[in-house]
């Protein structure tokens, strides 16, 4: 399959690498490495899928483009409602001309995503409880400094996003009821340290920040007879998974542990994983309108501030 990068940052950057002899292009109006400036411009007979990662305001007359090209769609995230095309409008028009659009949330392939996923399903902890989540990086700096990231959502969309989908991964469409707890501006014009959460089932409590200097992920989640706790990701490993089964009335837990020492698998497990997906055609729109359904509350509730 021919593949086409569409916008040449940090993200565009990545999935090239994946790529690898599969992209015959790069697109990219302010890239001088670039083989293209627009998307019009390239031949349509030079590619069968495209790899989308521009602004969010550029993205859906992109995809509605490459799909009625009938070309297939890898998009970053979020894929939002933007210029009157809503995602409903994409979904049928990708079913329409038997195509795959999908947007990559490529922590879904994280190995202890996967296995805290697994125990859920299999393990007799009992009744949950409570879960709480914090997904942090340093890029306050570098958010500030470009031309057109220190805007609009921040860090609600950034990492937000990625919060939400992974509730949709790990439990389903349990609860549209998230809720803006704190948020802050400490050096963005943006919002870049947020923390929301739900009341639904399970209760949840996530904290999103860019300014946590050194980058980390956690999750710990409580039940009735025990609890399942994630330290940081592949990429800024040691990457752990803990189940502990608790001891009544109140001794020390008993412990499993798996720790994962690797670079980060998910670019190479999620691009074979879209590949898949183009030969199915495929799409995962579904998840973006309800991950949008949650965001859209959020960042009202932000403006109201």
């Amino acid at each position: 399959m021919k593949i086409i990068i569409i916008g040449f940052g940090v993200q565009g950057r990545k999935r090239a690498i994946v790529a690898g002899r599969n992209c015959v292009a790069i697109v990219d109006p302010y890239e001088k490495n670039a083989n293209f400036k627009s998307i019009f411009d390239v031949p349509l007979n030079l590619f069968d899928a495209a790899m989308v990662c521009t602004p969010d305001s550029e993205k859906n007359r992109i995809i509605i483009y490459l799909l009625e090209n009938k070309k297939h769609v890898l998009v970053e995230k979020p894929l939002l409602d933007c210029k009157n095309i809503k995602i409903s409008e994409i979904a049928k028009l990708s079913k329409s001309k038997e195509t795959t659009c999908y947007t990559a949330y490529n922590h879904r392939f994280e190995p202890h995503f996967v296995n805290f996923k697994k125990i859920l399903e299999k393990e007799k902890i009992g009744k949950p409880y409570f879960l709480r989540l914090f997904y942090g990086n340093g890029t306050a700096r570098l958010v500030r400094e470009s031309k057109w990231r220190d805007k609009e959502g921040g860090v609600i969309n950034d990492l937000g996003s990625h919060i939400l989908d992974t509730y949709l991964f790990w439990f389903g469409k349990n609860t549209t009821n998230f809720n803006l707890f704190m948020d802050n501006k400490f050096e963005n014009k943006s919002h870049d340290h947020i923390l929301f959460g739900s009341n639904g089932l399970p209760k949840i409590s996530a904290e999103i920040s860019m300014i946590s200097w050194r980058n980390h992920f956690f999750a710990d989640f409580y039940f009735e007879n025990g609890s399942l706790h994630i330290d940081s990701l592949c990429k800024w490993g040691p990457s752990k998974l803990i189940l502990r089964k608790r001891i009544l009335p109140s001794g020390k837990p008993t412990e499993t542990k798996k720790v994962i020492v690797k670079n980060d698998p998910t670019w190479d497990k999620e691009y074979i994983y879209f590949k898949k997906l183009c030969k199915l055609k495929v799409s995962n729109t579904e998840n973006d309108i309800w991950i949008q359904k949650n965001l859209r509350k959020l960042s009202s509730e932000l403006k109201k501030k």
